[in-house]
């Protein structure tokens, strides 16, 4: 196998994919290895699609508004042109299609599926003609049932290898799995020549082991994993024996390269070695591949080339962003088949000009009326109450005191954490919440808060709590480290001089969402002190200390002592350069949003009471005062706060109030 010389041909700009759609002139233009193979050669498409997440229609139900950056409607409306491109091609899914936006739970909690019913985004999938999809690991948040009942709607098969329904066989060619392991489709495709001649092309599937941790609920007592490389070692012999010509990986696992382990959650770089395998489709990371930054420097991976180990490998991004491709050209050799050449690609929908999304494709009509029921009841299942909070949630105050909306955020974390680690080696230690207000004014501006009412919560009230589509993990760190965390934080105040009125308090350059507060421990803030760290990460201050009386279930915190602190993607991965905070700390990364916990966490609870704790306040300084800024609306709400005394002193800026805080 070679690599192409043509990985970033001039044919697969957007623009000329616009005039590849070419509805005006008709125009096709095709990719060399179809218009320039010889008799014996023959040009494959493979096309994938990954991680959907219930995303037929471009809209945002948190949002409640339409969004030029997703949506299966808007990537199937490329799939024609694309394999009018091709020789010949073929689709295939990878995973997580069920679970992830409001209309998989509308689906699941409150429409259900009976017998015959079929799932809109199965229903939309069927009008695209897949040969074949696999699992990923948010098949099963909703349970076995739901997920075999959705499913069985679909007009193309299933597999997966290394999901069974009991114990590990010694062989894994010996396992009782829930799905075939692999099929093997038959093509007739056309060479050079124009003679066509039958291809075999063997699909076999892959679902994260760590299915048994994340939905352990569901699976407990019913399924088992095995490992990803050790299924694919066993069964690819198999696929060859009953005559696959081409075996290509539907991998619903992302890229490290960390190193091989037993039961890896991102094996695809590991899989692609499987002697066998042609190519390798990815996908659960959320990533685009081929393409910058994500995975460069792993040893194996080429992220311009897009291959792994040598051999094409494609990852399209999410909800429908892009649309993976990989072309390979096929020589004849006899009877059998071998690729001497290929490209890969993830085409996008959309692009950016000066910050703005722009749209490179409309929405394929067919695809948006097959869903365009369920769409409906899903905006009213969003606009409707799905729980109650006994407080009213609002983030007027969020940066002087314990705030419930940054409160609310950290019940849910702790509540979701908690299930996920109790059957792991951490299950043992004290966790800690860690979260930030995101809605607090600055260049927002002065109606830019959080600000639900007390009483009915509907699920697009949780985009008002959390605005982005961050992942939870946890990190393992220590008593010092979860000081320095806070060092951090504090960065957000100026200091101050005691005895001095009416100084300004908030550090003009510092966001609000570095402003993590961590629940689980209590201490107070010393604006007397100067930062300790710089907005990088840099100590600045070693002798300033503005954390003071930092306690753990009511004693002083040990500097040695272990915890586990749930966060978010962003923090857990370096963001923000808080020290000592980065990937090599993770000790969990979910596969769920910060945002489905909130709303899985409503719904448990029934009704949450998201009082501010008063876990934190800045520490009294007499005599001292300080001036902050917030919205108009947070005059009504001064009596409410805790831990602080806060004065109405008038009007901002631009539409802000004044206020004073009364150390």
């Amino acid at each position: 196998m070679t690599v192409s010389t043509l990985a970033s041909p001039a044919f697969l700009t957007r623009r000329t994919l616009l005039a590849g759609m070419g509805a005006a002139s008709g125009l096709v233009l095709l990719h060399p290895f179809a218009a320039h193979a010889a008799a014996n050669q023959a040009h494959l498409r493979i096309m994938e699609t990954t991680d959907i997440h219930v995303h037929v229609f471009p809209y945002d139900y948190y949002g409640d508004k339409p969004n030029e950056t997703l949506g299966l409607a808007r990537t199937a409306s490329i799939i024609d042109a694309i394999r009018a491109e091709a020789g010949n091609s073929f689709l295939v899914d990878n995973g997580d299609i069920l679970q992830g936006n409001p209309m998989g739970d509308y689906m699941a909690y409150q429409k259900g599926l009976k017998d015959g019913d079929v799932h809109p985004v199965i229903r939309a999938m069927n009008l695209l003609g897949y040969e074949a999809g696999t699992l990923g690991n948010h098949e099963f948040n909703y349970g076995l049932d739901f997920m075999f009942k959705a499913l069985s709607g679909a007009n193309f098969p299933y597999v997966c290898a290394n999901l069974t329904k009991g114990q590990l066989a010694s062989d894994p060619t010996k396992d009782a799995l829930f799905f075939k392991p692999f099929t093997i489709v038959e093509k007739t495709v056309t060479d050079g020549s124009g003679a066509t001649s039958p291809l075999k092309i063997g699909l076999i599937g892959f679902v994260p082991p760590q299915i048994m941790v994340w939905d352990v609920k569901n699976l407990e007592g019913k399924a088992m994993t095995r490992d990803i490389v050790e299924a694919a070692r066993a069964w690819v012999p198999v696929m060859k024996e009953q005559g696959a010509d081409l075996i290509v990986a539907l991998s619903h696992s992302g890229i490290d390269g960390t190193g091989q382990s037993d039961r890896m959650e991102n094996a695809s770089l590991y899989l692609a070695g499987v002697e066998g395998i042609d190519a390798v489709l990815t996908g659960h990371q959320h990533l685009v591949f081929p393409g910058p930054k994500s995975f460069d420097g792993i040893a194996g991976v080429d992220p311009v080339k897009g291959t792994l180990q040598g051999k094409p490998a494609v990852m399209a991004g999410f909800w429908g962003s892009h649309l993976g491709l990989i072309d390979l050209l096929l020589e004849r050799d006899g009877k059998s088949w071998k690729v001497v050449d290929f490209t890969t690609q993830a085409r996008p929908i959309y692009h950016r000009e000066d910050k703005k999304v722009v749209a490179d494709v409309v929405d394929r009509a067919d695809i948006l009326t097959a869903a365009k029921p369920e769409h409906e009841a899903t905006l009213a299942y969003v606009r409707t109450p799905v729980g109650k909070s006994s407080a009213p949630l609002y983030s007027y105050f969020a940066l002087v005191a314990d705030d419930p909306s940054v409160q609310i955020v950290s019940q849910a974390q702790l509540w979701y954490i908690g299930q996920m680690l109790k059957d792991t080696d951490w299950k043992d230690l004290p966790v800690l919440s860690a979260a930030a207000p995101f809605k607090a004014g600055g260049r927002g501006g002065a109606d830019y808060y959080t600000d639900v009412p007390a009483g009915d919560i509907a699920i697009k009230n949780v985009a008002d709590l959390y605005l982005y589509p961050n992942t939870v993990q946890a990190v393992k760190i220590n008593g010092a480290q979860v000081k320095d965390w806070l060092e951090m934080s504090a960065g957000l105040f100026n200091q101050l001089k005691p005895g001095e009125k009416d100084q300004p308090l908030i550090a003009a350059g510092f966001p609000s969402y570095n402003f993590d507060v961590i629940d689980g421990v209590t201490y107070e803030i010393d604006l007397s002190q100067p930062a300790r760290f710089d907005n990088d990460g840099k100590l600045v201050h070693p002798e300033a200390h503005r954390i003071t009386d930092l306690k753990f279930e009511g004693k002083p915190i040990d500097p040695a002592q272990d915890f586990v602190v749930v966060t978010n993607n962003y923090r857990a991965g370096g963001g923000g350069k808080f020290p000592g905070i980065a990937a090599d700390k993770v000790i969990f990364a979910a596969p769920d949003t910060n945002r489905d916990v909130i709303v899985r966490y409503i719904h448990d609870q029934g009704t949450i009471n998201p009082s501010a704790d008063d876990n934190w306040r800045i520490k009294a300084l007499p005599g001292t005062s300080a001036f902050f800024e917030s919205g108009p609306k947070a005059r009504g709400l001064i009596a409410s706060v805790k831990g602080a005394k806060i004065e109405d002193a008038g009007e901002g800026t631009e539409g802000f109030a004044k206020f004073r805080l009364v150390l």
